[in-house]
């Protein structure tokens, strides 16, 4: 756990690059994205990359220690790209290099896609996860998520809506647990409505007409429960991007309700 923390630290002092407007291309040295829904997501648009959310898969090497533990990476852009090299790619081979396998969600956002897609996308991505733990080495209940700036968001999304599981789908997928064990929020946005609230995020994930009654359904600091998993959250004093009492304000709620929570 002390060299977890350690590698967190060390993520957090790190610089990270501002995210492009359009999704980071892929790279030759990257894994092959693999659809979350083959068939087709629900909701679609079209069969183009933005419109099929898909994750690449970042498993230890064999000379890494074995953790059993999986996390779930949704990178940042506002909810209007995915910033998958610095907030995605670079993030989960350096999970690798400590035993941790990593999956990077490319998960469908603005303009064409708003809530509840995104989190649609990041649930079903924690399924696959679960529902396939015993294949990729990991142990089902050491599966977690972690987010930058929006994809923050996402993260503590996942880990104050949830659910359980449909028992009754046909699909074995859709049968796995959508709850992540624990999370990792780095620079995250976190209240929509508060002064220090980060509305391009929100004019991303509602837009500028959506209904205004969401913007308080999805300030996570507001659904945190007994039931949301422990988290570890980093931000620095100087980002006037994504204020830092997002984080605080994410870390207070925890307290409240006695979840296990660093900042």
């Amino acid at each position: 756990m002390k060299r977890i923390v350690i590698a967190l630290l060390a993520l957090a002092l790190s610089s990270f690059g501002t995210p492009a407007r359009a999704d980071d291309p892929p790279k030759p040295d990257w894994p092959k994205f693999e659809p979350l829904w083959p068939a087709g997501a629900p909701g679609a648009l079209g069969k183009d990359d933005k419109d099929t959310p898909a994750m690449m898969v970042f498993l230890p090497p064999a000379s890494a220690p074995r953790t059993g533990t999986g996390v779930v990476i949704f990178p940042g852009g506002g909810y209007w790209t995915v910033a998958l090299g610095h907030e995605g790619v670079e993030v989960a081979r350096f999970l690798n290099g400590l035993g941790v396998a990593a999956f990077v969600v490319r998960y469908r956002h603005a303009p064409y896609y708003r809530h509840p897609i995104p989190l649609t996308d990041a649930q079903r991505a924690i399924r696959i996860v679960r529902s396939r733990a015993e294949s990729y080495g990991l142990v089902g209940d050491r599966i977690g998520v972690m987010g930058f700036s929006a994809g923050g968001h996402l993260a503590a999304t996942t880990s104050t809506r949830f659910d359980g599981g449909n028992l009754k789908a046909t699909d074995a997928i859709e049968r796995a647990s959508a709850r992540p064990d624990f999370a990792v929020l780095g620079y995250p946005v976190i209240s929509f409505v508060a002064p220090y609230a980060h509305g391009g995020s929100a004019d991303g994930l509602i837009g500028k007409d959506g209904d205004v009654r969401l913007l308080d359904e999805l300030s996570a600091d507001k659904r945190v429960t007994a039931w949301t998993p422990p988290t570890f959250l980093f931000h620095t004093n100087e980002d006037n991007g994504v204020p830092p009492e997002n984080s605080i304000s994410y870390y207070l709620a925890l307290r409240t309700v006695r979840v296990p929570a660093e900042l």
